[in-house]
C-alpha cells in the first residue's frame, strides 16, 4: 500500500496543475493511495509509524528538499522504503536521486528501484541530507585522531550525506558526496574576512569521517535537515540503520 505525504506548502492553488497530473500518473501505474496532507507541527515519525501499523509499505514525501529533510529526519529507521515526487523549486536532492521534478517523477516511483542510503546522527537526531554549523570558533575532532582548531578566528562546518556541498569562489563549485560508503563527508571553511555584503572564505579542506564532535566555549548554530538549534557540543556520526530509498536510473552515486 502507498501512502503520500504532501506538504503544507503544496495547499496553493499554483500546485494543483502538477498535483492533478502526478495523481492522474499514479492512478495509471497502479500505485495510487492514501493522501496525508501535513501541517507545521505535525511529526512525521508518528504519521508513518501509525500508517504502517495499517499495512502501509512505500511512503512517498511530496514537496522539496525541506520536506524531504523534515519527515526523514524523524522517520528515516522506519521499516519501510520510501520514495520521493519533487515539487516546485529548491529539489537539488532529486537531482542526486536521479528523480526528475514534477510528473514525470512518477515513472522513476513505478519502476521501484531501490537502494540503501547512509544516514547520519546528531545529538539524538537523525539528518539525511546536510547538516550546517554557521561560522564560528569552533574545535572539531574526527574519528578520534584528528583535531582542527579554527584558533580564535571562525570556521564553517558543513556535513554532507546526501543534499551536494555548494559554494562559489569566483565561479559556482559542486561537490556530490556518495551516501552508500559508510562515511560522512565534512568540509570546513575557515573565515578569511566579513564584509558588507557578503564573507570570504579559505578553499574547504574535505573530511570524510565516521564520527565527529565539535565544541566551542559559546553556543554555535546549527541546522540540521533545516531544523535549527544552539549547541555548545555536538557528537555526528553514522547512524546504525540505513532508509530505503527510490531512486531513479541517473542517480549522481
Amino acid at each position: 500500500m502507498y501512502v503520500y505525504l504532501y506538504d503544507d506548502y503544496l495547499r496553493l492553488k499554483q500546485f494543483d496543475p502538477v498535483l492533478k497530473q502526478i495523481e492522474t500518473r499514479l492512478t495509471d501505474f497502479g500505485i495510487a493511495g492514501k493522501i496525508i496532507r501535513l501541517q507545521q507541527f505535525t511529526n512525521p515519525q508518528a504519521v508513518v509509524e501509525e500508517e504502517l501499523q495499517r499495512g502501509a509499505t512505500t511512503v512517498v514525501i511530496v514537496g522539496n528538499d525541506a520536506t524531504f529533510g523534515r519527515i526523514l529526519s524523524r522517520a528515516a529507521t522506519s521499516q519501510v522504503t520510501f520514495g520521493f515526487l519533487p515539487v516546485g523549486t529548491g529539489n537539488s536532492i532529486a537531482e542526486v536521486l536521479g528523480i526528475p521534478v514534477g510528473f514525470e517523477s512518477c515513472e522513476v516511483l513505478s519502476k521501484r528501484r531501490k537502494v540503501k542510503l547512509d544516514v547520519g546522527w546528531a545529538n539524538n537526531r537523525y539528518f539525511i541530507s546536510q547538516l550546517h554549523i554557521f561560522p564560528h570558533d569552533i574545535s572539531v575532532q574526527y574519528d578520534e585522531r584528528f583535531t582542527v582548531s579554527s584558533k580564535g578566528g571562525k570556521m564553517e562546518l558543513v556535513v554532507c550525506n546526501l543534499q551536494p556541498f555548494i559554494w562559489k569562489d569566483g565561479k559556482k563549485k559542486e561537490f556530490v558526496v556518495h551516501p552508500q560508503d559508510g562515511k560522512l563527508e565534512a568540509f570546513l571553511r575557515p573565515l578569511e574576512k566579513r564584509g558588507i555584503l557578503k564573507a570570504r572564505y579559505e578553499e574547504p579542506s574535505i573530511f570524510p569521517f565516521e564520527e565527529m564532535t565539535v565544541w566551542s566555549e559559546k553556543p554555535f548554530e546549527m541546522e540540521a535537515d533545516g531544523r535549527m538549534s544552539k549547541e555548545v557540543k555536538v557528537t555526528i556520526r553514522l547512524a546504525r540503520g540505513r532508509v530505503h530509498m527510490i531512486v531513479g536510473k541517473e542517480r549522481h552515486f
